[in-house]
């Protein structure tokens, strides 16, 4: 029942963004649908742990704060290397290992790698991620191991 409660909240906060209408009619219509929306999900069973990872709580939410500073050091790195490419552009291909042991942290470290500008995730074949890069820094902060000891830790507690 909280996977379902939580997944109303969730999608009356998007359709409340994105409508722009809020007169009471259209307000009323919203909620309707995304209740019905969450019912019928919850009635399906679709609403599993892994879709809605709730249990992770305000651990990830720290750890989305960290990786927003993250994206923005990726970003200086990335103009440097538009404005000044011939010093900073050393494009690269790499594996790294993820420690995480369930399938949703290896999605999490594989999708924070390509978030962070400069990086990508090329593959994820069980624990080997490849990953491409486009500057050396880039590249020695995937290898580092910082990303991927926070998004263990963030899964090793739930």
């Amino acid at each position: 029942m909280l996977k379902t409660v939580s997944l109303f909240l969730v999608l009356m906060s998007v359709w409340l963004l994105l409508s722009g209408h809020y007169t009471p009619l259209i307000t009323g219509f919203g909620v309707v649908s995304c209740l019905l929306s969450a019912l019928i999900a919850n009635r399906m069973d679709v609403n599993d742990k892994e879709g809605q990872p709730i249990y992770l709580g305000p651990r990830i939410l720290s750890y989305w704060g960290w990786l927003v500073g993250e994206i923005f050091k990726a970003n200086v790195d990335v103009a440097k290397c538009v404005l000044f490419p011939k010093k900073y552009l050393r494009p690269s291909i790499f594996t790294v290992t993820a420690s995480q042991k369930s399938d949703l942290g290896k999605v999490i470290y594989a999708n924070s790698i390509t978030l962070t500008p400069g990086t990508v995730t090329v593959d994820l074949d069980g624990d080997q991620v490849m990953v491409h890069a486009l500057t050396e820094g880039s590249a020695e902060d995937v290898l580092g191991g910082d990303m991927d000891r926070r998004v263990t830790k963030v899964m090793r507690e739930t």
